[in-house]
């Protein structure tokens, strides 16, 4: 065959495939205002950048090829602020985006190619799930199901980040429930089956928000870590999230240069934090006066709001900051609360981010509620993972500092330094309850003011100062300029920073 009729035969296949779903599909998107992948793809990458590989890839069944230009899936590898990355962008166009055996393979090589060559690993999910009846019966599972062992093991090796978008069933929930980070448009749902067949399966109509919708994920299930309005948007998340992370966890995360205007309000956070030690307070706000400016980006602002967590950075470098805060529930710490610290210390400690934990918390939220939401296994895992931490580590104690929760946020020696605010109150419970227990009085009653002041004398911060449990006491305003210097001493010289990741197979969702 001559040479330009062989090239012209690809060259047709090419334009087939790029085709998605046809046009009438794709205007149908445009209409209601969605993205289709090849656009979602070039609002992620940078331009140009990109070189996809199964271009070809259709249907394993012959009378399906035409209809499945590229089996549904752009899979291929491309660069995010110069760095390379390896995509998976659902056709939702071309059979919903359905799992299949060519596009599962297609899958399989990217991610593995993320893994064993150090690259971030993002997929952009809209599915409807396994292909029908390409899954059915015992050929089709033995085709599609358990051949590839290393589909949902995660070492973090390298970062894993995904989108929920429009409809996100089956492999677009898996790996949303898989990844460091989550991002979800509003008005999309992620379950792991469509409304339909959950409907046929438990004989009743199903609410589409109460079955997998953007607020259930953002205040109960806390799958999700970011919300965002339009497809745009989520794009410009996971190019974000992927700012404050390195390729592979074998080096540090990107510096970058410091903001214009960073620590130059550092006195703010002495209006900001009450005189009174009883009023609640935003921790929020003295966090974003602390790191450099605009920098903090929230993880799962909505789930266990008692707590704060989120990636910063410090005089350019990437930091964790993990803060109990007083303005929800006075700080106490939920089992949710728990989960979202836990979450994002293992996120930090895989790849290679200091943690800074602002301590100010009365406790565990305790009661039958709590119990029946599994407290103490959540405050254990709370705790080993405080103890399996081996990046470099330093917990500020703002205000209260009480019992248990006072060791799970880094008190003691589970860090690499700790110090404390003049504001600092530290001891094994509450002072009310204490006076109650220790001397028999309730509040009201004859001489239950000054028992109650004296047990507050022994909460200050200078006895710890004093026998050098606190390696310091310092001035809110001088939090930062400390931070940033201890850091600088505490960089894990011998292995050029890079931590032991004793939890890089702690589970993703739990």
């Amino acid at each position: 065959m001559a040479h330009e009729t062989i090239l012209a035969e690809l060259d047709r296949r090419r334009e087939a495939a790029r085709a998605m779903g046809g046009e009438a599909k794709l205007a149908k998107r445009r209409e209601r205002g969605q993205l289709n992948a090849g656009e979602r793809l070039d609002a992620l990458v940078d331009k140009d950048s990109f070189l996809e590989v199964g271009l070809l890839g259709q249907s394993v069944f012959e009378a399906d090829a035409a209809a499945t230009p590229r089996d549904g899936k752009i899979t291929g590898f491309g660069r995010i602020d110069g760095r390379d990355v390896g995509v998976v962008v659902n056709d939702f166009t071309t059979k919903g985006a359905s799992t299949s055996a060519t596009n599962s393979k297609k899958i399989g090589y990217i991610r593995k190619t993320c893994t064993e060559k150090g690259m971030p690993f993002i997929h952009v999910g809209e599915s409807t799930g396994a292909r029908l009846p390409d899954a059915m019966g015992s050929k089709g599972m033995g085709a599609m199901l358990g051949n590839d062992t290393s589909q949902f093991r995660r070492m973090r090796d390298t970062p894993w980040i995904a989108a929920a978008l429009d409809t996100s069933f089956g492999s677009s929930a898996w790996l949303c429930c898989c990844s460091d980070f989550a991002v979800m448009k509003k008005g999309s749902i992620m379950s792991v089956s469509s409304p339909r067949l959950v409907s046929m399966a438990i004989g009743e109509k199903v609410d589409l928000e109460e079955l997998g919708g953007w607020r259930l994920h953002a205040d109960q299930t806390g799958l999700i870590d970011h919300f965002v309005d339009t497809d745009e948007e989520a794009m410009a998340a996971i190019r974000r999230f992927l700012s404050y992370m390195p390729s592979h966890n074998a080096i540090l995360p990107p510096e970058r240069t410091i903001s214009e205007g960073s620590g130059a309000e550092q006195d703010r956070i002495l209006d900001l934090l009450p005189e009174k030690r009883t009023q609640v307070y935003n921790i929020k706000k003295i966090i974003e006066v602390i790191v450099d400016r605009d920098s903090f980006l929230e993880i799962k602002p909505r789930f266990g709001k008692s707590a704060v967590v989120g990636l910063a950075r410090l005089a350019g470098k990437v930091t964790g900051i993990i803060a109990n805060n007083p303005h929800v529930g006075g700080g106490a710490l939920s089992a949710e609360a728990c989960r979202k610290i836990i979450d994002f210390t293992v996120l930090c400690d895989s790849f290679n981010i200091q943690i800074v934990r602002m301590l100010d918390t009365p406790g565990f939220v305790v009661g039958t509620d709590a119990e029946r939401r599994g407290a103490p296994g959540h405050i254990m895992n709370f705790m080993n993972a405080t103890c399996l931490t081996t990046v470099p580590q330093i917990t500020v104690i703002c205000r209260k500092a009480y019992g248990r929760a006072y060791v799970a946020m880094g008190g003691g020696a589970h860090n690499s330094a700790m110090v404390a605010w003049p504001t600092a109150e530290v001891s094994f419970m509450d002072p009310v309850f204490a006076t109650s227990i220790v001397h028999n009085l309730q509040a009201g009653q004859e001489g239950f003011e000054a028992a109650l002041a004296e047990i507050q004398k022994d909460l200050e911060i200078w006895d710890m100062a004093r026998i050098f449990s606190a390696h310091d006491v310092i001035k809110p305003q001088e939090t930062r300029d400390f931070l940033i210097r201890m850091f600088d001493i505490q960089t894990r010289r011998r292995s050029g920073g890079v931590g032991e990741h004793l939890m890089r197979a702690w589970p993703t969702s739990y």
